[in-house]
């Protein structure tokens, strides 16, 4: 498939980047520093502001699929929504937070009261973002929430899914950016979340 890759030079973005040239896509890898996308197979790095609606919706056209995995609070989701609704593709994938996951029937994660002071405005970004894209009719969205401790690790492939429930285990709530790339692939290859949000957790 051909996918474009907005924020591919972060966290989450670079091993989904890797995920993606493993499975022989071919990938636009959008970063403000292309210093900072590694030479791999498939992989065509480009630097573009996010914030210019045209410009962003002229490399995003032509693809399959559109990935963003950009912090909430350093974009706008009006405008990704516009870039990649004017770029004619229906497939958008969002890197999601852990803060819009209910921990109880109606209590979102973020509401909790030892939620950390210092990532409330990203999760709030982040369910403004989910809501936005629930009221959207004309792309073929998916959201997809890591668990609550969102870290590098190991690609193990051994993580469950699920829906709008933050899922834990004995050791909390875990999901390696590395597995968390493997489940948004999987997504990607085998759409099962169409206009809906799932998330992953081990």
């Amino acid at each position: 498939m051909k996918i474009a890759l907005i924020g591919a030079s972060g966290n989450a973005g670079s091993r989904i980047l890797a995920e993606l040239s493993r499975r022989g896509h071919q990938v636009t890898a959008i970063a403000r520093d292309t210093s900072k996308i590694p030479t791999a197979p498939g992989v065509t790095a480009a630097a573009v502001d996010i914030a210019d609606v045209a410009k962003l919706s002229a490399i995003l056209r032509g693809n399959d699929a559109v990935i963003s995995a950009v912090h909430f609070s350093a974009s706008d989701p009006d405008k990704l929504i516009a870039a990649v609704e004017g770029a004619g593709v229906r497939r958008y994938l969002v890197v999601g937070g852990a803060g819009s996951l209910e921990v109880a029937p109606g209590q979102l994660l973020v509401n909790t009261p030892d939620f950390p002071a210092q990532y409330r405005d990203e999760a709030l970004g982040g369910v403004a973002f989910l809501e936005r894209l629930r009221r959207n009719d004309t792309l073929e969205w998916t959201f997809l929430s890591p668990s609550a401790l969102f870290t590098a690790g190991e690609r193990t492939g051994r993580f469950r899914l699920g829906t709008d429930q933050l899922l834990t285990n004995e050791n909390g709530s875990i999901i390696s950016f590395e597995d968390y790339a493997i489940a948004l692939a999987d997504e990607i290859e085998q759409p099962r979340h169409v206009r809906q949000r799932f998330t992953v957790g081990y």
